[in-house]
């Protein structure tokens, strides 16, 4: 018989478990549970299928995963439920089994043996700052855990202590501790494996394979008897597990991509962020860069991305290597650099555009004066007369002058900042004819992005690296016949010295590309494209020192070849010349107009009074939003008016010319639409304005 010591100690325990229940469920909706840190977790960074690409530190420095129960090996949680909580399943939140055995063992002893916790409590206990152990914290948990029974599925509550249980240092939930001990998901975990997570929680300082390896091992051992017992496992199956290790090292996180991780990180407002990138394909490159950048012996780095042509996805961004070495955090991917002769085809597929030249027009490299300017080209000589084709793919310097001369260092500009790339300048004057051999500034990411276009029959779209992301605005580089005029030009570009067809070449997949090299050999690029998908490669010092002798033909070039070659077969067939293109393959099958190049001497600039100030956009101005007319409005255009500047005024809007006025003669323009415009205006001495304006329907 119970002394009557025992028995008021039973009636109190009765009553105050009683009274847990009352106060839970008074209590909940005055005081719910704390799920602050619950919400406080890792951001993630994650592969197009949910591979984890890289995962960062809460806020409050831990290693935090957010873990659901589908995320978990179903025997983890077999064995876990079975060892921490065998009534889980049908408790509401208090096990009174497990109340009446821990009363009974605090009455014969005076003190708690077992604390009777369940997982729902230790879930409420994870969820609160520390608090002193004894009946009243053991009396709190309880009531939360009936709170928090109330408030979700058992699959939720489970799913927080998965999230937050300790298991040493500063990892917090099974996924953190899966990854840094065995390297792979929860999902993947073996017996052994999940027997050593199961016990870590228990002591994580005590039991932490990684610095205690024996204790781990018992611990294991704890648990896999117990499962013997209860009938959950096997002998045989547990000595199987017994006889294996346990790991004694704490490994690193994943660290797959880790600069666009980085930047989406930074930029991101959700804890979980998903991309595009295909994981297999990542590493392969990642792989790749490692290799090939073992071969420089003067500290150089490279940068690698590849794009869907079809959807602009980017599948893989390699931003250097070496992430934790010396400027390896720097992402080379985005940095602003001279790209050469890498734009070059753009110059003359706006050519081709105005129809002021075909690939087979005959021009003249020799040498050419402009101005105070005379290029000459990368080996020195001059080759006399060639096509546009072969000036091109040989990447003369003056022929590509000549045509920006043509084409206009502006406009060509503009072209290309209209379609997304950020161009950076080193004047603010406006840009000149060196802008054609690299006298400007831009970023592999903006040059996989305009090469996708000439790809996509000269319309470029802006990368997509979130996997929720919308379809961005289309911007025309050139029309369609342009493009096909550029690819066919471009797919007959030299290899590589020493390269041959089955060195990651297939004869199933034509490439398109061209290279470039920035003046005093700091930086060597290669881009191109074939039906399905576009590269851009870039080789250099981070710290923009200079690499003699490090051509992009000979650098970039081999690298872009053996990147297609780990890339799926194309899927999509060879375009069909475009309505208008002329497939003459000789001078003499060209129309009249287009078969020889000539330069137009443009007249000098009209001399500029020193009390006329340069031009300035007064309407719109830049930031302004521009309402659209209305569907009912008389007048459909609006009026561009600027001050100052010498006339005749020239205005452009995306890049297209709307043409020259007199300094008082009203300008009219059609807006092209909702959205972003960059407005410029230029006058006679060259001296120009931009505004960048938004126009929108105001209702």
């Amino acid at each position: 018989m119970f002394s009557d010591v025992w028995r008021k100690r039973l009636i109190v325990g009765a009553f105050a478990l009683a009274g847990c229940l009352c106060a839970a469920l008074a209590a909940d909706r005055a005081n719910p549970p704390e799920m602050t840190r619950y919400n406080t977790l890792s951001p993630e960074v994650v592969a197009r299928d949910g591979t984890l690409l890289r995962p960062f530190l809460s806020k409050d420095g831990y290693w935090r995963l957010k873990t659901n129960v589908r995320d978990v090996n179903l025997r983890y949680l077999k064995i876990l439920k079975a060892y921490e909580d065998k009534h889980f399943d049908e408790h509401f939140g208090v096990d009174p089994t497990a109340v009446i055995r821990a009363a009974v063992q605090y009455l014969g002893s005076g003190r708690i043996v077992s604390g009777a916790s369940t997982l729902s409590m230790q879930a409420a206990r994870l969820l609160e700052p520390p608090r002193p152990r004894g009946l009243i914290t053991k009396a709190f948990q309880m009531v939360r855990a009936v709170q928090l029974e109330e408030r979700y599925s058992k699959d939720e509550i489970l799913s927080i202590y998965l999230t937050l249980a300790p298991f040493g240092g500063n990892l917090e939930g099974v996924r953190a501790a899966s990854l840094a001990y065995f390297n792979k998901e929860p999902e993947a975990l073996d017996l052994s494996e999940s027997a050593v997570l199961v016990a870590l929680p228990q002591s994580p300082a005590r039991l932490r394979p990684d610095r205690h390896g024996l204790a781990a091992i018992a611990g294991r051992k704890k648990v896999l008897d117990r499962m013997v017992v209860e009938g959950v496992l096997t002998q045989s199956d547990v000595n199987v597990a017994e006889h294996e290790g346990v790991p004694s090292i704490r490994l690193a996180m994943p660290m797959i991509a880790p600069h666009l991780a980085y930047h989406l990180m930074k930029s991101g407002k959700t804890a979980r962020i998903g991309t595009n990138i295909d994981a297999n394909l990542q590493q392969s490159i990642e792989r790749l860069a490692v290799q090939e950048q073992a071969y420089f012996d003067d500290h150089a780095a490279l940068a690698i991305v590849v794009v869907d042509n079809r959807t602009r996805d980017v599948l893989a961004y390699v931003g250097g290597t070496d992430y934790w070495g010396k400027n390896g955090q720097i992402d080379l991917a985005r940095r602003s650099r001279s790209p050469g002769s890498a734009l070059k085809p753009f110059i003359y597929g706006l050519a081709f555009d105005d129809l002021i030249l075909h690939p087979s027009t005959m021009m003249e490299d020799q040498a050419t004066t402009f101005g105070d300017y005379a290029p000459h080209d990368f080996s020195g000589g001059f080759q006399g007369a060639v096509t546009a084709r072969d000036a091109l793919r040989m990447s003369l310097n003056v022929p590509a002058v000549m045509v920006l001369d043509r084409v206009g260092p502006l406009r060509f500009t503009l072209a290309l900042q209209t379609a997304g790339a950020h161009l950076a300048f080193p004047t603010k004057d406006v840009p000149s004819l060196p802008v054609a051999l690299g006298g400007l500034g831009i970023s592999l990411a903006d040059m996989v992005m305009l090469y996708t276009g000439i790809a996509d029959a000269g319309v470029a779209k802006p990368l997509r690296f979130l996997k929720d992301a919308p379809d961005g605005a289309s911007h025309r580089l050139f029309g369609p016949v342009a493009a096909y005029y550029l690819r066919e030009i471009l797919a007959g570009v030299a290899l590589p010295e020493g390269w041959a067809m089955g060195q990651g070449l297939s004869k199933q997949r034509t490439i398109a590309f061209k290279t470039g090299t920035s003046y005093g050999f700091r930086d060597a690029w290669s881009a191109g494209f074939s039906n399905d998908y576009t590269v851009a490669v870039w080789v250099g010092r981070a710290d923009g020192a200079p690499r003699v002798g490090s051509v992009g033909r000979e650098a970039a070039g081999p690298i872009l070849l053996k990147t297609f070659g780990l890339l799926p077969k194309d899927t999509r067939p060879d375009p069909a010349p475009p309505t208008g293109a002329i497939l003459a393959t000789s001078t003499e099958a060209l129309p009249p107009g287009l078969r020889i190049f000539t330069r137009e001497i443009q007249q000098a600039a009209v001399p500029v009074p020193t009390n006329v100030p340069p031009p300035t956009i007064s309407f719109p101005p830049n930031g302004a939003t521009v309402p659209l007319p209305t569907a009912d409005a008389k007048e459909k255009d609006i009026q561009l008016k600027a001050d100052g500047g010498a006339g005749p005024l020239t205005w452009l809007v995306n890049g297209q010319l709307i043409g020259s006025f007199d300094r008082f003669q009203p300008v009219m323009v059609a807006p092209p639409g909702e959205g972003f415009a960059r407005i410029v205006v230029v006058d006679a001495s060259g001296r120009s304005d931009a505004s960048e304006v938004r126009f929108k329907h105001i209702h």
